[in-house]
């Protein structure tokens, strides 16, 4: 079985962030996800625009960047310019007015286009801008910080969404709170991707490579 398993870079240790990025790519880490906060959409400051642009200058390895700022329209092109062809923004669909506009500036500038989905935000909000994205991050906790509680209730969300996904061509991905357990029962059913953080790969006194292999050999 095959799913995606993305580093919350947020979670990393800054006092090496060269080590960092380079013992995740060498223990088989598939993308770098890149929270950026604006403390207004989100009641918290993470990650800049300069330490995205580090990562991406320091791997080959796709980024995932989630845009949780307010009216990202705003904004978008000082991520657009500075990312490769194929990486991935994601933006709050809540955050913006006309959020079809900021996702054609991102497919414009050859990036993929995804959408953030919040616990408290339903599919039916969300329906056409889902033929419009290429991947759908759920996130499972509300956005903001890590290691908080899962919310049981998104599960149901996520059934949902596995129902549309191939009908209008779009993957889905799993943010928050991502345990070993959660990863074996959901990457069945058709979930692509698990952001990991503090939860199961970061300040653990394991190897990278060790976790992420373990990872990969869950029984499902």
């Amino acid at each position: 079985m095959s799913f995606e398993l993305m580093a919350s870079m947020m979670c990393a240790n800054y006092g090496n962030l060269e080590k960092e990025v380079r013992d995740l790519e060498k223990g088989g880490i598939d993308s770098f996800h890149i929270d950026i906060m604006d403390g207004r959409y989100v009641p918290n400051f993470a990650m800049s625009l300069n330490d995205m642009a580090y990562i991406a200058s320091a791997t080959k390895k796709p980024l995932d960047v989630h845009l949780m700022v307010e009216h990202p329209n705003h904004t978008v092109e000082l991520f657009t310019d500075r990312l490769r062809k194929g990486d991935t923004i994601y933006i709050h669909p809540e955050a913006e007015y006309h959020p079809s506009t900021t996702l054609q500036k991102i497919i414009n500038a050859g990036l993929t286009p995804g959408i953030a989905i919040n616990p408290g935000t339903s599919v039916e909000t969300v329906m056409e801008m889902l033929r419009i994205v290429k991947k759908v991050l759920v996130m499972t906790v509300n956005p903001g910080n890590a290691g908080q509680m899962f919310m049981p209730y998104v599960g149901e969300k996520i059934t949902r969404l596995l129902a549309l996904k191939e009908e209008m061509n779009f993957q889905i991905y799993w943010d928050g709170a991502c345990s070993a357990d959660r990863i074996a029962t959901y990457a069945p059913k058709g979930i692509d991707g698990f952001v990991l953080g503090t939860t199961l790969l970061f300040g653990k006194k394991k190897p990278y490579g060790e976790i992420l292999a373990d990872i990969r050999k869950l029984k499902f």
